[in-house]
């Protein structure tokens, strides 16, 4: 309740009413129903003003619509409004009492060892319901980097827990997500899932170590899960620390695997295995390149005795998107990654029919609309030469190393394809 002698308006405000807005109440409480001009002349606010707080009070349920034309406004009555308010409080001490059992036993179960003698602060989190309340909340508040060392069992334990949600959202506030794991056909729902809101790579191997350091102030590894020292049960144990060199052996597994490691897209190439291309040159086409490719194709067949030559199509791909994103580059202004974008966004010119749109600055992220590129029948275009061209031309113009997201470009039609730039 409000402190002694003080009056509706104060305990108006104390409950989250604006000043304002509790003086448009009080003058339809205090004069009945009300026109807007009415109350905003009572109330000295402009009628745009008095307009909006009108729309919110009645929202909240403290104004009502009575009348015809011109409509007027009535106030719920104050001796309605305490009834509210009490009951409000006791529904709050009702999930207060509710919640402080589990909450005080979960904040037991998660406490971190925190002797002021020990600056390390080890912990041991057991089972995945733990780790992933856990993970949530110490991802919420990371402002730089997360690095995720994960096998498919990780990354399917995260989706189900809520880990990949806690991920996007430190993603959508400019946090650089890397997630290294095995992107394999037996779990690539899974990792396309990430490589939605990460930069993915696939690990060449099993991954040994799992872990997640975060901002570089801290790591959890994972033991158990059904891999030795595992419990019976297979549940996952976590070990928190923010221990420097315990950060620093993660980090290192982390970097040292993520060096050897595949891009996503190519992996999602691999595994999808698209059907070769065949490239048809005939002399009659009167093209000087095209003959030249003829000649030394023929010529490579003659020396090496071979009866036929396959193009690698990622590769194929890889070279045609860093050429043509360094001659765009040529074509746009700007040094900043924001500049440029916002001149890619204006460009004109582009495939007929298509659209580039800034959506955000950080992470810098363009949605394509329209681009002819994109269809069932040759997904690699959009997971392996859009991505590539977009990181090359930033490299070009504003320096560094880039990576881009790789959308599904067999999901776009509707909303377009989306990618996240993110220097490396």
């Amino acid at each position: 309740m409000g402190r002694p002698g003080s009056g509706l308006r104060e305990l108006l405000v104390e409950h989250g009413v604006a000043e304002p807005a509790a003086r448009v109440y009080l003058a339809a409480c205090r004069e009945g129903p009300q026109t807007a001009s009415e109350l905003a002349r009572m109330t000295a606010l402009h009628r745009v003003e008095a307009y909006r707080l009108i729309r919110q009070l009645t929202s909240e349920g403290l104004l009502s619509a009575v009348g015809g034309r011109p409509m007027r406004w009535a106030a719920l009555p104050p001796e309605s409004l305490f009834e509210r308010w009490i009951q409000r409080t006791r529904d709050k001490l009702t999930r207060l009492e509710s919640a402080k059992v589990p909450v005080i036993q979960e904040w037991q179960d998660q406490r971190l060892d925190s002797n002021a003698a020990d600056p390390r602060r080890f912990g041991v989190l057991e089972g995945p319901v733990a780790i992933d309340r856990f993970l949530g909340q110490r991802i919420g508040a990371a402002s730089r980097e997360i690095l995720v060392t994960a096998g498919t069992a990780e990354l399917s334990r995260f989706l189900d827990g809520g880990v990949a949600r806690s991920l996007r959202s430190a993603r959508d506030r400019g946090v650089a997500v890397r997630v290294l794991t095995e992107v394999l056909a037996s779990h690539l729902p899974e990792a396309r899932h990430f490589g939605s809101i990460a930069t993915v790579r696939h690990a060449l191997g099993p991954i040994t170590q799992p872990s997640i350091v975060i901002d570089r102030a801290g790591a959890l590894w994972f033991i158990g899960g059904g891999a030795p020292p595992a419990p019976p049960d297979g549940s996952p144990i976590g070990i928190w620390s923010t221990s420097p060199e315990f950060v620093r052996q993660a980090r290192e597994y982390h970097r040292s695997r993520w060096a050897t490691a595949v891009p996503f897209e190519e992996r999602l190439v691999e595994i999808e295995a698209p059907s070769p291309v065949p490239l048809t040159l005939r002399p009659a086409m009167g093209n000087t390149t095209l003959v030249r490719l003829r000649e030394v194709a023929l010529l490579g067949l003659k020396t090496t005795g071979l009866r036929e030559i396959h193009l690698n199509l990622p590769d194929w791909i890889d070279t045609v998107a860093r050429q043509a994103g360094r001659q765009l580059a040529q074509q746009l202004e700007g040094t900043t990654p924001s500049e440029v974008a916002h001149s890619l966004a204006g460009r004109k010119g582009g495939p007929p029919g298509s659209t580039v749109t800034l959506v955000k600055e950080r992470p810098l992220t363009l949605r394509i609309r329209g681009c002819f590129a994109c269809t069932k029948d040759s997904p690699e275009i959009g997971r392996v030469l859009c991505p590539k061209l977009l990181s090359t031309v930033l490299e070009s113009r504003v320096g560094g190393r880039w990576a881009s997201s790789s959308p599904d470009p067999r999901q776009h039609a509707r909303h377009g394809c989306l990618f996240t730039l993110t220097p490396l």
